[in-house]
């Protein structure tokens, strides 16, 4: 996902002010062994970028950021949202180094929920755990991380060890958490 930003000089309240209601989104990009930048996001591109994305794979998407000309590789870190209009307010990144390790949230998609016998049974699953954080390098990030469910009967679950999690990738929860469960209703 390419992604224009510039940067930006005003820290003020007034000035970030003035920034959303043009609709952007002022933001910071964090680079490993350098200061912070901040920078300025324009919102509109930002946000149709959003609306073609699936839900809860905004972690694992690596934006090609266009800082004046210069391209670098980065993945969103943290979003501040406005309470009530859930507007965004604020866009932190990260910047990808190929030989610096990362930690990030990876989604879990639920495969064959319709054909899962505890759900048959009249059991429904319960997501525990709708992203697993772990820690690799920026091309040993997985988009998500699948979970083939069919087979389970209401009452069992599934952990942490039984994703197909690579070698490249640690996950950073215990392996023994739970993801997800068939629970009775």
């Amino acid at each position: 996902m390419k992604l224009k930003i510039s940067k930006r000089a005003g820290k003020q309240k007034s000035q970030l002010t003035k920034i959303r209601h043009e609709k952007d989104i002022p933001g910071v990009i964090y680079q490993r062994g350098k200061p912070s930048s901040e920078i300025l996001v324009n919102g509109i591109e930002y946000r149709t970028i959003l609306r073609t994305m699936k839900t809860g794979y905004l972690p694992t998407t690596v934006f090609k950021l266009d800082v004046d000309g210069k391209l670098m590789n980065a993945i969103v870190k943290e979003i501040q949202y406005h309470p009530t209009t859930y507007q965004e307010l604020h866009i932190d990144f990260q910047e990808l180094i190929d030989d610096q390790y990362i930690e990030v949230n990876v989604p879990v998609r639920c495969i064959g929920i319709e054909d899962c016998v505890g759900v048959k049974l009249g059991g429904f699953l319960r997501e525990v755990s709708r992203h697993v954080k772990v820690r690799c390098l920026p091309k040993d990030m997985p988009k998500e991380f699948c979970l083939d469910i069919t087979k389970l009967n209401i009452g069992q679950s599934r952990r942490v060890k039984d994703l197909n999690i690579s070698e490249e990738v640690r996950s950073i929860k215990s392996l023994e958490d739970v993801v997800m469960v068939i629970a009775k209703r």
